[in-house]
């Protein structure tokens, strides 16, 4: 291939003067499960204030809450069904933390970060991904792979929200996420710093198995019922396809991002034990 690129984010609740009666002020600052949460303190996040469900004699839960509370969290006791009526997951696993935001980092933070390991950018792109599963489970493999970073746009898209965080299993906190405004524009970003964009199609030119992605890329996952967008096809280098044996004819976003971004982890890792 002829390398012609320079080279690498409804709280208006009832007034109450009772102060749990204000535990979710966005849902971008609520953090569900003990997965979720410890690994939020791994990762130095700020816990403002933590929620653990009263009269629970569970050793984990207990030792959760102390290093809550060590790390400067105020941990309040709460009745189960109160826990039950501030989850947006349905499965808080007797916790729920409330944090600073998520900051959303830019698309040169992802890039300055694959720089910083001295590796060729991995990153994910989410076209209108709009399903919170799809997208937490989306960072989780992005994390697990290595990933840099995972771009979505600010309209019509998952953000991270409890459901995000809670379905990543704490990846979130580790994965880099830009939110842009104009995901055609941070394509071009992206070209510009030599980075080589690979979109997930059916119709892919491209069979996944003989396709290289050793070098600079970032992956386009398509929105769950449409696909990628005309716009964002047409700024694609390349269309992947993934192979299918079966009656099925196509797979989730969550699905396909997995098994692509394990090939590239499967050829970079052969790469670099051939060198």
């Amino acid at each position: 291939m002829e390398d012609r690129r320079r080279p690498y984010r409804d709280y208006k609740r009832r007034q109450d003067t009772r102060e749990d009666n204000r535990e979710t002020e966005t849902d971008e600052s609520v953090i569900e499960g003990r997965n979720a949460v410890t690994e939020a303190l791994r990762a130095g996040r700020t816990l403002n204030k933590v929620f653990v469900a009263s009269g629970d004699t569970d050793a984990g839960l207990r030792r959760l809450a102390a290093q809550a509370r060590d790390a400067g969290a105020v941990v309040v006791e709460t009745d189960r069904r109160k826990l039950d009526q501030m989850s947006a997951t349905g499965a808080h696993q007797g916790i729920i933390a409330r944090a600073a935001v998520k900051e959303y980092c830019s698309v040169e933070d992802i890039l300055a970060y694959a720089r910083e390991r001295g590796e060729p950018p991995l990153i994910v792109i989410c076209d209108e991904v709009s399903d919170d599963h799809n997208l937490g489970a989306i960072i989780r493999t992005a994390e697990c792979v290595g990933a840099h970073g995972v771009v979505i746009p600010k309209r019509r898209s998952a953000s991270l929200n409890a459901v995000v965080a809670k379905t990543s299993a704490g990846a979130v906190e580790y994965m880099r996420v830009a939110r842009v405004a104009n995901l055609a524009s941070a394509i071009r970003e992206l070209k510009d710093a030599g980075v080589w964009i690979y979109g997930t199609a059916a119709d892919g030119e491209n069979d996944l198995w003989s396709t290289d992605l050793t070098g600079p890329m970032a992956l386009v996952i398509g929105s769950e019922g449409e696909g990628m967008r005309r716009i964002v096809t047409e700024n694609c280098d390349f269309g992947v396809s993934i192979p299918m044996a079966g009656r099925i004819s196509s797979l989730n976003a969550s699905a396909s991002a997995a098994i692509v971004l394990y090939e590239a982890m499967r050829q970079r890792t052969k790469k670099q034990q051939n060198h």
